[in-house]
């Protein structure tokens, strides 16, 4: 019988292993599973790149015969239905395990509650919510899709010391080449990245994940452009049939004389373009896309009007050392004006730059 410590310390395991394919898995959810015989650990996996196989069918392959009489450690309720493949749930059955412990319990209704329920009706002793939170924040994505039928939102900001987020029209560094890198792999566990035309507008940025091995792994990148502005010599235009773009503009209707021919020279370089402007829709046709997790990397305007429409759900603020001064644009986030809701997660450097992260709970 294992202790109370050794549960905690193998469903750490299971956690740290379904956080490396986060962002990888495309619908389905990234989860850890470890096996255990006798202490030992006899197979563990993560759900596979593009969501299968699972990492339960692969941790029990892996452990062979030593999965009879074994401890499971998963981070999410095995699944019950049947879909290209069978139950995760059976399979833990005709292992043979003896018990499974879970963080969190799936809220698909097509699984919650069933994947535990086929386990003890075969006597397998089952446990939840060991490490829940851990579990959620691991699982996040995946949770708000499933919940609240729109992406999992992290906005990200970076502030400089006199809390500042650039200059209008001028492209002003505010972190360094450390905390720029870990934005990367942000971009990296992102479906879908967003900005506001100001931004393109200001640093003709091209969005992609630019460390070496993980360029595939670039997000679909989406710009709020009401009127069309979007520049066709851009670096999001020219590498649109690398990298999809989505332009949201207001419809076609409403736009100046002129905006037809943009429209359709923007759509023949692969650019797609999405009429209407509302945020909360927007991310509801994303989430019926298969989107799980979008990534803010706004400017003031579009940090604002996600935060005052509530729906953000994760802060990462990073903050540099230097001072942009008078005529800066104003950060509507900082470290000591965070709004209600937000609890403080952690702090990390990235070299002379410190990173605050906040979240909502679910």
């Amino acid at each position: 019988m294992t202790s109370a410590a050794e549960d905690r310390w193998f469903m750490a395991s299971a956690l740290r292993l379904s956080r490396l394919h986060t962002g990888q898995t495309g619908t389905n959810p990234s989860v850890g599973c470890v096996v255990v015989k006798d202490g030992e650990v006899v197979g563990s996996a993560v759900t596979a790149p593009g969501g299968r196989p699972h990492a339960e069918t692969q941790a029990l392959e892996i452990a062979g015969e030593k999965a009879r009489g074994a401890t499971v450690y998963v981070t999410l309720e095995p699944c019950s239905h049947y879909g290209r493949t069978p139950p995760c749930a059976n399979a833990l059955v005709e292992a043979g395990v003896a018990r499974v412990v879970i963080s969190l319990t799936d809220p698909d209704p097509r699984v919650s509650g069933r994947g535990i329920a086929i386990l003890r009706d075969a006597g397998i002793t089952v446990e939840t919510g060991l490490m829940e939170e851990e579990g959620r924040r691991a699982l996040a994505a995946y949770l708000t899709r499933q919940t609240k039928g729109r992406p999992h939102v992290t906005l990200k900001l970076a502030v400089s010391a006199d809390g500042m987020l650039g200059r209008r029209g001028e492209e002003v560094s505010i972190t360094g080449p450390e905390a720029r890198a870990q934005v990367h792999r942000l971009r990296a566990e992102a479906d879908t990245i967003l900005v506001g035309i100001g931004t393109v507008l200001s640093d003709d940025p091209e969005l992609t994940v630019r460390i070496p091995g993980l360029e595939k792994r670039s997000p679909i990148r989406i710009v709020l452009d009401r009127r069309l502005e979007l520049p066709l010599t851009s670096k999001l235009v020219q590498t649109a049939r690398d990298v999809p773009v989505i332009v949201v503009a207001a419809p076609s209707s409403t736009l100046e004389t002129g905006a037809g021919d943009k429209r359709e020279k923007l759509i023949e370089a692969g650019v797609e373009i999405m009429d209407g402007t509302e945020i909360d829709i927007l991310l509801a046709i994303l989430a019926v896309r298969g989107m799980s997790s979008l990534l803010v990397e706004g400017g003031p305007t579009i940090a604002k009007a996600f935060l005052d429409a509530n729906l953000v759900d994760r802060v990462l603020l990073f903050q540099g050392t230097g001072i942009v001064g008078e005529g800066g644009l104003e950060s509507p986030l900082t470290p000591s004006n965070m709004p209600a809701g937000f609890t403080f997660v952690r702090e990390e450097s990235f070299g002379p730059d410190r990173c605050f992260e906040y979240e909502r709970g679910f």
